[in-house]
């Protein structure tokens, strides 16, 4: 389906607050892009000013080159599917799917078959005569989207619609999500709080914070390259060490302080200030035996291993008192692993980044829970 093409023009919000801050966007038509970040951080109110269910305080929302800032929500070629499916209770689900095209005036013909089409797209083709309440959260899911579906918007606006799912649910449904954005072809819009789910279906998303949209770009560009603390610690499981820039190199390349530990990091060293942190993702720290010898090994004490089922978090103090984690594989390799084993860590300089903003708060447990997500 052709259009879709979403511009936000120096966008701003405020309620008691500033809730969106001079957001300047674009979102091609056809991208699957998501707004991510912590509550109150605007990107259920950036949505809410694309779909006109709420004024701009300055800015404009263009969709096709089109401005429809002054437009209501009825009048936009976009739809919606929010956390709360609000389903008619006592209609079915064909019904439910229906009462769009039906408010609209759509002849009987042509409800029915955008309907039973529409139900096939979501797999529900055997459910059309059941009501929601015996349905699944799954398929009550579903049935949401089939509902905005239907109506063939330009742009469809998901408002962290899995939320209300457990966790198993939500891996699986994310994955068909996905598949059936690139099925309809249509501009998906999704904001979630939730990285894992960012990370898998985005063609391109933009972390927020305060209102302002702090970095943009593919999920595995922010992911590998995180602008900042904040970024690198909200995409994902990071371990923040705080480090003193000595030695600046050619290109992104640093030297850095830790403790007594001197390393060298290939990404950061340019724009930082003295004073820093060194990030390195869980998954790129390698357990080594203790006394192995070479460039950024750091002495440190296994404190605590927690088993996450296909690989094991390792919770490591290092001699310089910061605590990172680790994350190893269940594959064998490392079964001597236990609380209170002195090791020595490797921290690639191809895996350090050196970046400014300020110190995370997260503690291990938090990091427990957000790995395991």
């Amino acid at each position: 389906m052709a259009g879709g093409q979403i511009e936000l023009v120096s966008l701003s919000k405020s309620f008691d607050d500033l809730a969106v801050d001079d957001v300047n966007l674009v979102v091609p038509s056809g991208e699957f892009f998501s707004l991510l970040g912590p509550s109150g951080c605007g990107k259920t109110t950036t949505l809410r000013l694309i779909a006109g269910f709420e004024q701009p305080t300055s800015g404009r929302v263009l969709l096709d080159g089109t401005d429809v800032t002054n437009v209501p929500p009825n009048k936009r070629n976009v739809n919606t599917v929010f956390q709360s499916y609000a389903l008619f209770p006592f209609l079915n689900v064909f019904d439910n799917v229906a009462f769009g095209l039906r408010n609209r005036g759509v002849g009987k013909s042509e409800t029915r078959s955008r309907v039973l089409a529409t139900l096939e797209l979501v797999h529900l083709t055997a459910f059309e005569k059941r009501r929601p309440a015996q349905l699944s959260g799954g398929q009550q899911q579903r049935v949401a989207l089939a509902r905005a579906l239907v109506l063939g918007p330009a742009v469809l606006l998901l408002d962290e619609p899995l939320g209300a799912l457990d966790a198993k649910l939500r891996r699986s449904l994310k994955v068909e999500l996905k598949a059936l954005q690139e099925r309809v072809g249509i501009t998906f819009l999704y904001v979630t709080h939730d990285q894992e789910e960012a990370l898998t279906m985005s063609d391109r998303l933009a972390v927020m914070r305060a209102g302002r949209i702090v970095q943009l770009g593919a999920p595995q560009e922010i992911y590998d390259e995180p602008a900042d603390t904040y970024v690198a610690d909200f995409l994902g499981v990071s371990n923040l060490m705080e480090v003193t820039v000595i030695e600046r190199g050619p290109g992104e390349q640093c030297r850095v302080e830790l403790g007594e530990s001197v390393l060298s990091a290939d990404f950061g060293g340019q724009g930082t200030p003295s004073r820093a942190h060194a990030v390195i993702r869980p998954e790129r720290v390698r357990i080594e035996e203790f006394g192995s010898t070479g460039p950024n090994r750091v002495p440190a004490m296994v404190e605590r291993l927690v088993y996450l089922g296909s690989a094991t978090q390792v919770m490591l103090r290092l001699a310089a008192g910061a605590q990172v984690q680790a994350l190893v594989q269940n594959d064998g390799g490392r079964a001597d692993l236990a609380q209170g084993t002195p090791v020595h860590v490797h921290l690639a300089p191809d895996a350090l980044r050196v970046l400014a903003g300020e110190e995370i708060s997260e503690t291990g447990e938090d990091l427990e829970v957000a790995q395991a997500g």
